[in-house]
């Protein structure tokens, strides 16, 4: 188990299948999804696709969580809630400002920076490579119910009895000294 396992404690649940035409598995962010406050970083969040969920999931959330962040508590860099299982895909940049390319009915909850958005990567210079877990969660809940104006922690807490499955892609950064 790699050191700051974000599901270490939790639950184990079914694997499923998470791809992305943006970023491998294992492979660094390119540049569009580091954040807009270094160079060539444009807050884009990726393309996501998925498949093989668990049989009885209603709804879908994906997270983007970086557990290397000098914080203590790692640093949420997205968090959609309610996608509709019907979905299996977000489009590259479906998590800007409007979170109009989002499905029906999903919506953005604020990321640690406290913006209902996408914040891409941006390990602290010198601090050595940062992973990011890309992780859609299969859901036996058609809504969360949690509030728009929740964190993702509060979601991670309320998914935790209603997780049938996860998709999982790590990405990393690092930002040279």
């Amino acid at each position: 188990m790699p050191a700051n396992d974000p599901f270490a404690r939790l639950a184990q649940a079914a694997s499923f299948t998470v791809t992305s035409t943006t970023v491998t598995d294992g492979a660094a962010w390119p540049p569009e999804q580091h954040s807009s406050g270094l160079p060539g970083g444009k807050d884009t969040s990726p393309q996501l696709s998925w498949s093989g969920a668990p049989d009885g999931t209603k709804s879908y959330a994906v997270t983007v969580y970086d557990p290397d962040a000098p914080t203590g508590s790692g640093f949420w860099h997205w968090a959609v809630a309610d996608i509709p299982a019907t979905v299996t895909e977000l489009t590259e940049g479906a998590g800007d400002d409007t979170g109009s390319h989002l499905p029906a009915n999903a919506y953005q909850l604020p990321n640690d920076a406290r913006v209902a958005r996408y914040i891409g990567a941006a390990p602290p210079a010198g601090h050595g490579p940062h992973r990011y877990f890309v992780v859609v969660h299969a859901l036996d809940i058609p809504s969360t119910g949690v509030p728009a104006d929740t964190t993702p922690a509060v979601l991670g807490f309320t998914m935790a009895g209603h997780t049938l499955g996860r998709a999982v892609l790590i990405a990393t950064a690092e930002t040279p000294a």
